[in-house]
C-alpha cells in the first residue's frame, strides 16, 4: 500500500486529490496539511511514501517543507512531489535541487497523478521527465553551480555514460537496450551512481548532471 500525505493550503484542492487517490485499491491517504509547518510534522509523524506538496504554502513554503523532509534521515523512505500551477516556476528548480522527486502542474489529468505516485513511490523514474528537463535547462543557468568534481570524478567511464542517459530521461530498460546491457545491469549502475553521489533519486541525478555540464539545455537522444 503506497501512503501518501496532502500538502496544500485549498481545502477544495486537497479534497479533489484524495477522491482520485482514495479511489485506488494500492494507494492510500494518511494525512492532509494546509500549510508547510503541517506537512513537515505530519511527514515525520506518519512517514508517507509520497508527499503532495503545493510549492506556495502558508507559514512554510514548500521549497523549505521539502527541504526538511529530504534533509531528515528519519525521513529517507519519503519521497516529494512538488505541485505548481505552472510548469515553469522558479521554484521548482531550488525544490529539485532541494530533494524533491519531481513535480506536476495541478491542473493534471486524474490518471497522470495516479502513475506518478506509484512512480515516484518505487522510485524508478522522473514524473514527466521531458517537462521536467525542461524546467530545469530554463533555470539551470540562472542558479550559481557547485563544483561537483569531486564526487563526479569517483564515476567510472561506464557510470558516466548511464548518467547522462538518466539525465535525458530515459528509463532502466532505455538505458539497457542504448548500452546493450541488461536491465538488471542498468539498474545496479544507477544504484551505484546514486550512492557515489549521495543522491537521494533519479531526479537529483538529472540536476546534477546539468550542473556539472554533461548534459546541457537542448540535448536529446535519438
Amino acid at each position: 500500500m503506497i501512503r501518501v500525505l496532502l500538502a496544500d493550503d485549498q481545502t477544495l484542492v486537497r479534497a479533489g486529490f484524495r477522491s482520485i487517490l482514495s479511489d485506488e485499491d494500492d494507494i492510500e491517504v494518511v494525512a492532509e496539511a494546509p500549510n508547510g509547518e503541517v506537512a513537515v510534522a505530519g511527514a515525520r509523524e506518519h512517514r508517507p511514501d509520497v508527499v503532495l506538496m503545493d510549492i506556495r504554502m502558508p507559514e512554510l513554503d514548500g521549497l523549505e517543507a521539502t527541504r526538511r523532509i529530504a534533509g531528515d534521515p528519519r525521513l529517507d523512505g519519503v519521497k516529494v512531489i512538488i505541485l505548481t500551477t505552472f510548469d515553469l516556476d522558479d521554484y521548482v528548480y531550488g525544490a529539485l535541487r532541494a530533494g524533491a522527486s519531481g513535480f506536476l502542474v495541478k491542473d493534471t489529468e486524474p490518471a497522470e497523478l495516479i502513475h506518478a505516485v506509484r512512480v515516484v513511490a518505487r522510485g524508478d523514474a522522473l514524473i514527466s521527465p521531458s517537462v521536467t528537463r525542461r524546467l530545469i535547462a530554463e533555470f539551470a543557468g540562472r542558479v550559481k553551480r557547485p563544483d561537483p568534481g569531486p564526487r563526479l570524478n569517483a564515476l567510472t567511464e561506464r557510470e558516466r555514460e548511464v548518467l547522462t542517459l538518466v539525465a535525458a530521461g530515459l528509463s532502466n530498460d532505455e538505458i539497457a537496450a542504448r548500452l546493450v546491457l541488461s536491465p538488471a545491469t542498468a539498474k545496479t549502475h544507477v544504484s551505484r551512481i546514486m550512492t557515489k553521489l549521495a543522491a537521494r533519486d533519479r531526479a537529483q541525478l538529472v540536476v546534477l548532471a546539468y550542473e556539472a555540464g554533461m548534459i546541457t539545455p537542448g540535448w536529446l537522444t535519438t
